[in-house]
């Protein structure tokens, strides 16, 4: 594991990295982002208000269809804005994110994606709650409003035991329908290296909330280094193999991978998701300032605030 030398590293779970996770992104993320956190937020809000006509860009899931079919003329139902917003995360801390080869973990990566997005979304007396799955039935965490509640919440996942199974990630991603709750924010944060099984539960979250999928990645999932002899470690089962990390090898992997890759993107793009990939040898925190800028400005319609 390496420190880039700009200090954006989230790896380590202890106090004081966390303090200072925390720290960094709230000096990073207030410098880089000025005025209303917009595009990250659930927008107008829950309860409803008037109807109005359509109009290109308009959330097709707030169709007002009696108008609609009263009038001849698509209708959508404008909403009023709740005071409180809230946000709940799906945190996949599988044996699978224990692994990393560039600056960090797979698994500090998820947590640095947590500490961001309670930072962008606590404000104004919020709440935040999360479930999060390491391997075995998910652990829910109640919501709790403001800074302090996002702590306590940090510190409870960033302590989550390690253990060397698989989550459930379609269990994970449906414990955030269970119980229904008015609408507003979720974010699913894995690697999405899971069985066949997650799409539908998530596709159901993204009828009722605003979704956001973070994916975390790490490089040498999308390709094998030419190193001769690999040998492969599974972290959920502890399998060992060794392969030769021959040129046909390579492109059969990379060609594999991104075909993986492709398949969960077009998933999370069914369920209505946005979608913020996070690799472990990127800059982590400018890649979350750039999805957050594009949202609000495709919500805005490129109006400043």
């Amino acid at each position: 594991m390496r420190r880039d030398a700009g200090g954006a590293h989230p790896g380590g779970r202890g106090e004081f990295v966390l303090s200072k996770l925390q720290l960094l992104i709230n000096n990073k993320l207030d410098g880089l982002l000025h005025g209303d956190y917009l595009g990250l937020l659930p927008g107008p809000g829950s309860e409803p208000g008037e109807a109005r006509e359509y109009r290109p860009g308009d959330d097709v899931r707030r169709m007002d269809w009696p108008v609609t079919a009263r009038t001849t003329h698509p209708h959508v139902r404008t909403t009023i804005a709740d005071r409180e917003l809230e946000t709940w995360l799906a945190v996949d801390m599988s044996a699978s994110l224990d692994f990393g080869t560039a600056r960090c973990l797979k698994r500090d990566l998820a947590l640095a994606a947590v500490a961001a997005m309670a930072h962008l979304t606590v404000r104004g007396g919020n709440r935040i709650g999360a479930v999060v799955g390491a391997g075995e039935a998910p652990v829910r965490i109640p919501a709790m409003p403001g800074r302090k509640g996002a702590q306590v919440l940090l510190k409870r996942i960033a302590d989550a035991p390690r253990r060397p199974a698989r989550t459930d990630l379609a269990a994970l991603i449906d414990s955030l329908n269970r119980p229904p709750r008015r609408r507003g924010l979720a974010v699913v944060i894995s690697d999405f290296l899971a069985p066949e099984g997650w799409q539908r539960p998530l596709r159901k979250l993204g009828v009722r909330h605003d979704l956001l999928a973070v994916e975390i990645v790490d490089p040498r999932e999308l390709e094998l280094p030419d190193v001769g002899v690999l040998e492969l470690v599974d972290p959920e089962t502890g399998a060992v193999h060794e392969v030769q990390t021959t040129a046909s090898l390579r492109r059969r992997y990379a060609e594999a991978a991104a075909e993986q890759r492709a398949g969960i993107a077009a998933a999370l793009r069914r369920a209505g998701a946005g979608h913020l990939r996070l690799s472990t040898d990127s800059d982590w925190l400018l890649d979350i300032v750039r999805f957050v800028a594009a949202r609000r400005h495709a919500r805005t319609g490129g109006s400043t605030r």
